[in-house]
């Protein structure tokens, strides 16, 4: 829960990352701060990837969700001010963070691949 209730520092300050405990106010706002940032991500994936996708090149597919997943950490901690930082990096090491974004990438190759599964 403390990586999910950081995120809605956003609205409640830093005093969101020091929330271990599952709460309206915090874990809410924040899984609905993360599910909206991910839904953005995927429907811009989708957007300009959407015609090299359905030739359903699984390389492919993995190496532009790998691509997206990057861009997407990059806007979220070198071209957002800090207040609008995930605020997964107020509660995980650096290595968690990677496995964080690596995993957001297997998730949009994941769901391009299932939407174009025959």
């Amino acid at each position: 829960m403390p990586p999910t209730n950081a995120i809605s520092h956003w609205l409640w300050g830093d005093k969101a990352a020091l929330q271990n405990k599952p709460t309206m106010r915090y874990t809410f706002i924040g899984y609905a701060i993360h599910h909206a940032s991910a839904t953005f991500w995927a429907v811009l994936f989708e957007k300009v990837m959407g015609r090299r996708l359905d030739s359903k090149d699984v390389g492919l597919t993995l190496a532009a969700a790998t691509a997206a997943s990057a861009v997407a950490c990059f806007a979220d901690y070198q071209l957002t001010p800090r207040r609008l930082h995930p605020g997964y990096e107020m509660r995980l090491s650096k290595p968690s963070l990677a496995l964080v974004y690596g995993a957001f990438g297997l998730g949009l190759a994941a769901g391009a691949l299932l939407c174009r599964r025959d």
